[in-house]
């Protein structure tokens, strides 16, 4: 609730005039946990309990059955009804990849994959104001940043043109996220 609170707190204010745009966008950011003023990203400490799930992407392995990764993706309170209703991402949406090895056994149901040792995250955030203009790690409307796993709070990103943007190309219509692979967001 506090997560939420704040925003909303933070929203009125730039509604009604207190925040500047940017001071806003910045402010949204470091609501959700993600990212403190000057842009520096890292992994909210509470986003499993506090985020909403949006849904899992199996990374198959190259030669044996099975996944070699599940990805499972977290995303900040509201994110699904406001998507629902817009068909967009809102201002300071917090989107938490978890990066995971899997295993894969037979089991009674079949030949099974599953989570395994996390190997890190991957998390952005919804910037269509441009907050960070100076940051490498800020651009085409999102903070983009990779955490291994054993240090959520800094990035191994140097800069989201070269180290994230390849593997969003695709997507580049759907506002650089695979929203097909989320059936939450989708009525």
């Amino acid at each position: 609730m506090k997560i939420i609170s704040a925003a909303v707190t933070l929203t009125l204010a730039a509604c009604l005039g207190g925040l500047p745009a940017a001071s806003h966008a910045a402010e949204m950011h470091q609501a959700a946990g993600a990212a403190d003023a000057q842009g520096n990203l890292h992994v909210p400490a509470d986003y499993r309990t506090a985020f909403e799930f949006l849904g899992t992407w199996a990374i198959a392995a190259d030669k044996d059955p099975g996944a070699k990764q599940m990805h499972d993706v977290y995303a900040t309170p509201g994110t699904i009804a406001a998507y629902r209703k817009t068909g967009k991402f809102s201002e300071g949406t917090v989107l938490i990849k978890e990066v995971f090895a899997s295993t894969t056994a037979p089991m009674s149901t079949g030949t099974v994959s599953h989570a395994d040792k996390l190997m890190g995250w991957f998390v952005m955030v919804r910037d269509s104001k441009n907050a960070h203009p100076g940051n490498n790690l800020w651009g085409d409307g999102w903070g983009w940043s990779w955490f291994d796993a054993a240090n959520p709070m800094k990035t191994t990103s140097t800069n989201y043109k070269s180290d994230c943007l390849g593997c969003h190309v695709p997507a580049k219509e759907s506002d650089w996220i695979y929203t097909n692979g989320y059936p939450a967001l989708h009525k």
